[in-house]
């Protein structure tokens, strides 16, 4: 289920692009790219979470946060973002960058990630209507028991989202939505 043909940007420890490469081999080889990870909340401040697809080359039926992706050379990654967003989950909505963070994750079978991760925050009160070579099952999550759930059974998520979930939960504690639409 990846695109041969599929390229991501090379970046430093900093966000300054490097270049480019397949992102099969990037995966392969382990070496810093930029990703990004999309967090969509509702109005009852309930996290939407995925449970990848089975047939994804990597990190397969593993829940996680509510898409996740990587810009292509040239598109901005909050383009990228929403991109994927409505791709993936068929949802459409705003999204705010909240930090970004490096992280280094061994997935097995010769694949490692290693991403300058831009976390993005959106809100939305639709349910999504997921591409099913993506998404296996979603689900709307309490973030309080969504924290005792990563507590308790640590290997059913992905590897990045317990980085970005704690990260974003302690400094930020579930995002109120917004009064108005934008």
């Amino acid at each position: 289920m990846i695109d041969a043909d599929e390229r991501v940007i090379l970046v430093s420890e900093t966000d300054l692009e490097l270049g480019e490469a397949p992102k099969l081999e990037v995966h392969r080889t382990g070496e810093l790219h930029r990703a990004f990870s999309v967090f969509v909340f509702d109005d009852q401040r309930r996290l939407l979470m995925q449970r990848r697809a089975a047939g994804k080359y990597h990190s397969p039926g593993l829940w996680s946060n509510t898409c996740c992706g990587h810009p292509r050379p040239g598109e901005r990654t909050s383009t990228a973002a929403r991109r994927r967003l409505a791709e993936e989950m068929g949802v459409d909505c705003c999204l705010t960058e909240s930090f970004s963070f490096i992280y280094s994750a061994d997935l097995g079978d010769g694949l490692r990630e290693y991403e300058l991760d831009h976390v993005l925050i959106g809100f939305s009160t639709t349910d999504p209507r997921p591409d099913p070579a993506e998404v296996e099952e979603w689900r709307w999550s309490e973030v309080d028991a969504l924290r005792e759930l990563l507590k308790a059974k640590p290997a059913a998520f992905s590897a990045w989202f317990a980085p970005a979930f704690e990260r974003l939960v302690s400094s930020w504690n579930a995002p109120a939505a917004p009064s108005q639409p934008a």
